[in-house]
């Protein structure tokens, strides 16, 4: 996600109120409403950032297994999953697991993944040094203030050498958990979308892949960053999310088939993510064991 906070604009021109009715659990079979996915009852879709290239691109592929779709674009990361729970949408994807874990421990709903796509690395940036360890002792560097990005910047930075978290750290890091005598720089936090326009100001700062491509930076350019292979990233890998009950509605996990198997629409993702990307493919039922282990620890942290 590693994406995070923003006023619904519907891609299509359509009321989400007129569709609140219409969000369907199963495939219309057994009701007088149109199964889901025909052009009487598109499925509702819900992302963040759906001005990237490669949504239109899938949403072509979607339409040519004869799957109507329509794609809802957020402009928060607040809003999708309320949105889903609401029935305003069928299925959304913009979040990793850790993001879901904290709404659905917050909220007591129950949203489920049920396809990955890939994980966003998370960068450290400077416009001043070169690695890590040119930053002088001392010097201020920024992390995201969202729950989610913040312990997972506070990692990089451990793992940069920068700073040492009590107990080696967690998903569920603060400032608080900084040990001071055993780090080198100065921990600020921001929002997000500040960090990089920050830059000037301060010796580092960890921003978002998407606000790093936004900003014409190239994110192979960061000079420290998280590592996807590693097995404890699993929680950060991004997901497809629906309602509980939907979690085997075979034209939504025919979604995520197109989404991992279309070779453009892979290479889009890549594209947009400036490389970074790590797609993947793993299994739903990892992605939902990953969720409950999360959403347990994410309880017991509180």
């Amino acid at each position: 996600m590693s994406r995070i906070t923003r006023a619904i604009v519907p891609i299509a021109a359509l009321s989400l109120l007129a569709l609140a009715g219409c969000a369907s659990g199963d495939d219309g079979a057994g009701s007088d409403e149109p199964a889901l996915g025909t052009a009487d009852n598109p499925v509702q879709l819900g992302v963040v950032g759906a001005s990237d290239p490669y949504w239109d691109v899938y949403k072509e592929a979607v339409e040519a297994e004869d799957i109507a779709i329509d794609i809802v674009d957020f402009t928060e990361y607040s809003q999708p999953n309320p949105a889903l729970t609401e029935g305003d949408l069928d299925i959304n994807q913009f979040q990793h697991i850790l993001f879901l874990a904290q709404y659905n421990e917050e909220s007591g709903e129950d949203v489920q993944p049920i396809g990955a796509t890939a994980i966003y690395p998370l960068g450290l940036y400077s416009d001043k040094y070169d690695s890590p360890d040119d930053i002088p002792d001392g010097e201020t560097v920024l992390v995201p203030d969202d729950a989610t990005n913040l312990a997972r910047g506070l990692l990089v930075l451990q793992e940069a050498g920068l700073i040492a978290l009590e107990d080696g750290g967690s998903a569920y890091s603060t400032p608080e958990d900084i040990i001071e005598d055993e780090s080198r720089v100065e921990v600020e936090t921001v929002a997000a979308d500040l960090t990089l326009t920050s830059l000037p100001d301060v010796a580092a700062a960890i921003a978002n892949n998407d606000y790093v491509t936004k900003a014409g930076i190239d994110p192979e350019t960061a000079i420290a960053a998280d590592s996807a292979s590693d097995e404890s990233a699993l929680p950060y890998v991004n997901v497809f999310a629906v309602r509980s009950e939907d979690v085997d509605n075979e034209v939504l996990n025919k979604l995520v088939e197109i989404y991992q198997t279309n070779q453009d629409v892979q290479d889009g993702v890549l594209e947009v993510s400036g490389g970074t990307a790590v797609l993947a493919q793993t299994p739903a039922d990892e992605l939902q064991a990953s969720l409950a282990d999360t959403q347990e620890a994410f309880a017991a942290s509180k």
